[in-house]
């Protein structure tokens, strides 16, 4: 297969899964947590867990492959660094590469090994660093 070709493709099932994995963040954090507004307690707890029976299946995936295909993308796309030092673009992928790989790291934890996070245990904290990315994404370019 063309190595261009290739490379579309991986980019491709990267956007899709972070789609999903961000959207489902987007979602808890910006709609899910108001449905205390006007569900009681028990109810909440019922709604949300009939979702999240569903996102358990979906989402925890999405973020594994978005993590294996964003570091393909990277092994492909950060270069040579230069005798003076690394480029605005490899500086900002590095960012972006590290936080990706922190939410995954702590992903995977979660989902394979059963690991709760330590600290930060709600969505907010993964939600604003998928915020920072897609800023991210959108500045290494420049």
């Amino acid at each position: 297969m063309n190595e261009t070709i290739l490379y579309t493709l991986i980019h491709t099932i990267h956007i899709y899964s972070v789609f999903i994995y961000g959207g489902f963040l987007f979602v808890d954090n910006l709609f899910m947590a108001k449905m205390t507004q006007t569900l009681s307690d028990d109810e909440y707890k019922k709604a949300r867990e009939a979702i999240m029976m569903h996102v358990r299946k979906v989402v925890p995936y999405a973020l594994m492959v978005a993590v294996a295909s964003g570091i393909f993308m990277f092994i492909n796309i950060f270069g040579e660094i230069a005798p003076e030092g690394m480029s605005q673009f490899q500086i900002i992928l590095s960012i972006k590469a590290t936080l990706g790989l922190w939410l995954g790291f702590r992903g995977i934890n979660q989902k394979l090994f059963g690991i709760n996070p330590w600290l930060f245990k709600s969505h907010l904290f993964p939600f604003v660093l998928v915020i920072i990315i897609i800023f991210l994404s959108q500045m290494m370019w420049v």
